[in-house]
């Protein structure tokens, strides 16, 4: 018959009412009526016609003749070979596509968490991997710390860990700040993770992209039995359109829970951005290395903005991504000062606000910004014009 205690435990907490997202609020309301998105965190997209320039023949036929029915749930079996291979030590079967990373995100923290599990999350962070997991159960912050370039104090980590602490989120490149956690750390959250059976769910959407010379980490699913990573084809590749993300994970029966958990969701991936993410991976190399080459044109732009304005900003290069979080230093507040940039001269910045934590204090005076796109030079003529004229 089994433990009925652990039958009674099986049920995972299904979520019908969240916060707020304020990230996607704020977008909501400016992205698409603000005339210079300047806090972008996605690399340059491109068109239809740039992406099917790269396919091969066959990969085009396979794209025009395909059939609009249903898909895999756990995607298509060429595609998740595809994108095992972008991993060391994955295969097929330890791939589980999903309809952006938003929904590995959810399908993640309901599973492996209940309501008598304990989740440790970093600050700042994107609001999902805090408000899921405490919707679900109670949850602990460990904050980086902006005096050591936003790295993760491992020690406070371990502090963190309770007996029923089953899952810690991360994500490097960092989102807001672009931080990278240096190796040895993040070898030692393994190694203390490891020590008390906790997965790890680190976001990896940013890996690959950054300026010239950036060291990025080894995929969690690589190096950790109880890994999961988590990527997407909106950042680094800059098809947010495709919808495609998927996470990777040596624990199988993980992965199955996963799925059937999608069958509640999305079900399938699209077809048609099956094939074309399938394009895209067999290019992976090329179209990374486009979008760094932005980064490394861009970054010194910001550099040499910022070093005009000493009094107003403290910046510092962010390791990875193509995104940054200076900080402000005006009176007047960041609060205040992105909505009168983006009310009187249609600049879009993210303020500190949108990253606020409810399970801890987290910095109130940076703002993020980013730098992955084309025409940055407009934006910033603008932005400067805006300080020129209003700052004081």
């Amino acid at each position: 018959m089994g433990d009925p205690a652990a039958s009674a435990r099986t049920p995972r907490i299904i979520l019908t009412t969240l916060p707020d997202f304020r990230l996607e609020t704020h977008f909501s309301k400016w992205e698409f009526k603000a005339r210079y998105h300047m806090t972008a965190s996605d690399a340059q997209s491109m068109t239809m016609a740039d992406l099917l320039a790269m396919a091969t023949d066959e990969d085009r036929e396979a794209f025009e003749q395909l059939w609009l029915g249903y898909t895999e749930t756990f995607g298509a079996p060429d595609l998740r070979a595809a994108i095992a291979a972008t991993y060391q030590q994955q295969d097929t079967e330890n791939i589980l596509c999903f309809a952006g990373a938003s929904e590995g995100i959810y399908a993640a923290n309901n599973i492996l968490l209940d309501s008598d599990s304990h989740a440790i999350v970093v600050t700042p962070n994107y609001q999902s991997h805090e408000s899921l997991p405490q919707a679900i159960c109670e949850a602990s912050a460990v904050a980086l710390d902006p005096d050591d370039n936003w790295s993760l104090d491992i020690d406070a980590v371990a502090d963190a860990i309770r007996p029923n602490t089953k899952l810690v989120t991360i994500n490097f490149p960092h989102n807001p700040t672009g931080a990278i956690l240096p190796l040895d750390r993040y070898l030692a959250l393994v190694d203390v993770c490891r020590k008390h059976g906790i997965y790890i769910l680190h976001d990896e959407i940013f890996n690959g992209l950054g300026p010239t010379g950036t060291q990025h980490l080894p995929f969690i699913a690589d190096i950790y039995e109880r890994g999961l990573s988590l990527n997407v084809m909106s950042k680094s590749y800059g098809l947010p359109g495709l919808r495609i993300g998927w996470i990777a994970c040596q624990d199988k029966a993980i992965l199955s829970k996963m799925e059937r958990m999608k069958h509640y969701l999305s079900i399938s991936n699209s077809g048609p951005s099956e094939r074309l993410t399938m394009v895209a991976l067999k290019n992976r190399e090329k179209i990374i290395a486009r979008n760094c080459s932005i980064v490394d044109e861009n970054l010194p732009k910001w550099d040499a903005f910022f070093a005009k304005y000493p009094n107003l900003f403290q910046w510092s290069r962010p390791d990875g991504s193509c995104m940054g979080f200076p900080k402000y230093l005006g009176d007047d507040g960041v609060e205040v000062f992105a909505q009168n940039l983006v009310e009187k001269s249609g600049v879009l910045l993210l303020p500190g606000s949108i990253y606020q934590s409810e399970l801890g204090s987290t910095p109130d005076n940076h703002f993020r910004l980013g730098y992955g796109r084309l025409e940055l030079d407009e934006g910033l003529a603008v932005f400067d014009a805006h300080l020129q004229q209003y700052a004081s």
